[in-house]
């Protein structure tokens, strides 16, 4: 009878035990909610996260302090197109000739051009992914993906879509007293549905973010986790901020004075959108992540891109080193800041593998997922870090990362190479003293450009030196 009892109690035992872990992994497999919040044209330096101490970002700065910072994070281009399509499928855009130059590209002169430049529609991108594994999409903002009818977001994945197909547009409602001619510059509620809002474009883009996602958790029957794309315009030219905002910053003045003004209402705007998360209950199993499609243009809108040297549209590291913050409080809860290079092309197998997505699926990506690196869950056969090595290129001009070590290759004088870790705002160059690295890289380089696609668009070559010029003007970087 004694014997009984132990078989039964430890078979009962056993059942617990296997209905713990049952449990444990059903809760480790949730599927979380996916924010994704993306920032135009910000200067490196101007958050509080990264040490302004002119720029307000209050919320942002918090949710710095809740999730990961990232100290070295990329886009896979200068500029804000082609880095966005980078971001969308995974993918040095270079493989499929979307080189480093905008569409609808009112610049370009040579191969394909106006409504026939887009995305590729023969890629699969991460909305597509993402509704294969059960999730509602939404896209809020800029697209720059295609302005013509067969690029729309309504036709790439995205469930929902408010915000227009170009590149930049005014912060305030086009009306007879602010006239538009550009037929993709005007807000669309779904596909050809037109609503321009009278709200500050900053404020309308995360209005609708709230209604997507309260509609996602409380007003359909059958409930699933979304994905939110909100797409910034700010802090994109035009400069333009709403007069209390610019009140707040009357020790500043002209372009930098209105920067900070567009930042702060982002900031709010973005706080606004997390609190409602809180109130929903759903914060916890939200895999937020923030980040900046480029770096900062100085020139265009006073960003500053301190500590780190050169603008937006170069590969200096003031071009493409971008600020990051992820925040996953129900998985990602103990590593505080991460410091090695990760790029943006990491986005999408992160979010495929957060929502449960198989790994073995996903093809031709150059992302890798970070989950496991924030973890230190890596398989035994993993590198301690996600790449090795990183590539930027546009015409003539590239640039490949090594570990520290990072080659600059120009059209117009020698390569300079510099090395990170010691060196981040690039000022010794140290090409003469290390010959054989500046060959190797350059032979890595090359075995990279072999693999790629020629571009399918290209600017007039007057623009390439109008790059070279700027490059030159902002190698030094600025103080706060």
């Amino acid at each position: 009878m004694k014997l009984n009892i132990q078989r039964i109690l430890a078979k009962g035992l056993k059942s617990l035990v296997w209905l713990f872990v049952a449990c444990t992994f059903a809760n480790d497999t949730e599927q979380p909610n996916i924010l994704f919040i993306l920032a135009d044209d910000a200067g490196y330096h101007d958050f509080g996260f990264h040490g302004s101490k002119v720029m307000q970002t209050p919320n942002l700065d918090k949710l710095g302090n809740q999730g990961i910072l990232f100290t070295q994070a990329y886009v896979s281009a200068a500029v804000c197109g082609p880095s966005r399509a980078g971001i969308l499928t995974g993918q040095y855009q270079q493989k499929f000739g979307y080189e480093e130059n905008n569409v609808p590209g009112y610049m370009s002169h040579s191969g394909t051009l106006g409504d026939e430049m887009g995305l590729p529609l023969n890629l699969k991108i991460m909305p597509e992914y993402l509704k294969a594994q059960g999730y509602t999409t939404g896209l809020f903002g800029k697209w720059h993906q295609g302005n013509a009818d067969k690029f729309h977001p309504t036709k790439r994945g995205f469930d929902y879509f408010y915000g227009f197909r170009g590149g930049a547009r005014s912060y305030f409602a086009f009306n007879e007293d602010n006239p538009n001619t550009r037929p993709e510059d005007y807000l669309e509620q779904g596909f050809r549905q037109y609503k321009e809002s009278p709200k500050y474009l900053t404020h309308a883009l995360v209005d609708k973010t709230i209604e997507f996602i309260e509609h996602s958790q409380t007003k359909t029957t059958d409930k699933k986790p979304f994905f939110a794309f909100l797409s910034f315009t700010a802090v994109h030219a035009p400069m333009e901020a709403e007069a209390a905002d610019l009140e707040k910053f009357s020790a500043l003045t002209g372009k930098r004075k209105t920067l900070a003004a567009m930042t702060f209402a982002m900031d709010k705007a973005i706080g606004r959108l997390l609190n409602r998360l809180e109130q929903l209950g759903i914060r916890d199993n939200t895999l937020v992540v923030f980040t900046n499609d480029n770096g900062g243009p100085t020139d265009q809108n006073a960003s500053n891109n301190a500590p780190l040297s050169g603008t937006k549209a170069n590969h200096l590291e003031g071009g493409i080193r971008v600020p990051f913050i992820m925040c996953w409080p129900a998985k990602l809860n103990q590593l505080k800041v991460y410091r090695d290079p990760i790029i943006t092309l990491d986005l999408l197998p992160t979010f495929f593998a957060a929502a449960g997505g198989d790994m073995k699926t996903l093809k031709d990506i150059d992302g890798k997922n970070l989950l496991p690196f924030l973890t230190g869950t890596m398989a035994n056969n993993e590198t301690h870090t996600p790449h090795q090595m990183l590539f930027w290129k546009k015409e003539t001009r590239a640039a490949i990362r090594h570990g520290a070590w990072k080659l600059l290759r120009f059209p117009d004088r020698p390569a300079e190479l510099y090395e990170l870790e010691s060196d981040p705002a690039e000022e010794i160059n140290l090409a003469a003293a290390h010959p054989e690295i500046v060959t190797d890289l350059y032979k890595k380089l090359f075995s990279w450009e072999l693999t790629l696609e020629r571009p399918k668009w290209q600017l007039k070559r007057q623009y390439e030196g109008a790059a070279m010029q700027r490059m030159d003007k902002y190698r030094k970087h600025l103080t706060d």
